[in-house]
Order: structure tokens, then C-alpha cells, then sequence
């Protein structure tokens, strides 16, 4: 009369611990890999703006249109960004006589409950989201070109 084990039985045991664990380490690697790519959509389009910027043919409602139809490409997921379209902080300054323009670009991030804690050491914690935030900031003349824009496209005609 000996003890028999059902293989069934101890399946289920370890499928109860694999799958919860499965999902943690999944988790691990989709978060910060959803942050990575709104951070980079940002950063693009932040350099995009700032050449858009130093051209200064822009008014300010066409630069931030023109910005919103960049940041499009992030999903409308709270995962990656938050609040919608109009969500979007988008500040552009510039140019100056030295040509230096100065873009920030601002999105808010809702974390996975479980990784709260390390995603918000990408950003700043506000409200449960994180605000991720790129700032972009070029001299988009070079110091030996003389003149403004307006001389130049005079030249040409």
C-alpha cells in the first residue's frame, strides 16, 4: 500500500508558480521597453522641432501641430503616454541672434503597478504618472555663416 503521486497533480503545482512568475519578468521587460520608445519618439521629434523652429516661418499654433502629428506615432495607451493629444507639453524657443534654439517636449507615463518604483527613476513622479521629458537644445548655424535667413533666401531670389 504505498503513496501514489498524480503527475497531474504536481503539474498543477508548478504551473501555479511558473506562470506568476512568467508574467513578472515580462512585465520587467515590456515597461521600460514602452518607456525607451515614447522617450525616443520624443527625442525626435524634439530635433525635428528644432529645425522647424530655426527657420522662424512658423507661428506658434503650426509649430505645436506639427510636433502633435510627430508624437502621433506613440500609442494613445497609458502604458506609453497618457491624457490623449492634448496631453503633450511642447515648448519651443528660438532662434536668437546666435541661431540657438531651446525645444522641451513632456508626456505623462502610467506605470505598471508591480514596476511604479523603477519606471519613476526614468522621470518624475506626478499623480501616480511619470512625466517623462526631452529637452533639445542645438546652435543650428554654424558660427562662420554670416547673415539671417531672410539675407540668405535673399541671395536667392
Amino acid at each position: 500500500m504505498g503513496r501514489e503521486f498524480s503527475r497531474s497533480g504536481q503539474s498543477t503545482v508548478e504551473a501555479a508558480l511558473l506562470i506568476p512568475a512568467t508574467l513578472t519578468i515580462v512585465a520587467l521587460l515590456v515597461q521600460p521597453a514602452c518607456v525607451l520608445y515614447t522617450r525616443s519618439v520624443m527625442s525626435a521629434t524634439a530635433h525635428e522641432l528644432a529645425r522647424v523652429v530655426s527657420t522662424g516661418r512658423g507661428s506658434a499654433d503650426e509649430v505645436r501641430e506639427y510636433a502633435l502629428r510627430r508624437l502621433a506615432a506613440v500609442p494613445e495607451v497609458p502604458l506609453f503616454h497618457e491624457g490623449g493629444p492634448g496631453a503633450w507639453e511642447v515648448f519651443a524657443e528660438g532662434p536668437d541672434g546666435a541661431g540657438r534654439v531651446s525645444v522641451s517636449v513632456a508626456g505623462r507615463v502610467r506605470p505598471l503597478p508591480i514596476l511604479g518604483a523603477i519606471v519613476s527613476a526614468l522621470g518624475t513622479a506626478e499623480g501616480g504618472a511619470v512625466v517623462v521629458r526631452v529637452e533639445a537644445s542645438c546652435d543650428l548655424r554654424a558660427s562662420w555663416i554670416g547673415g539671417s535667413y531672410d539675407e540668405w533666401v535673399g541671395i536667392w531670389g
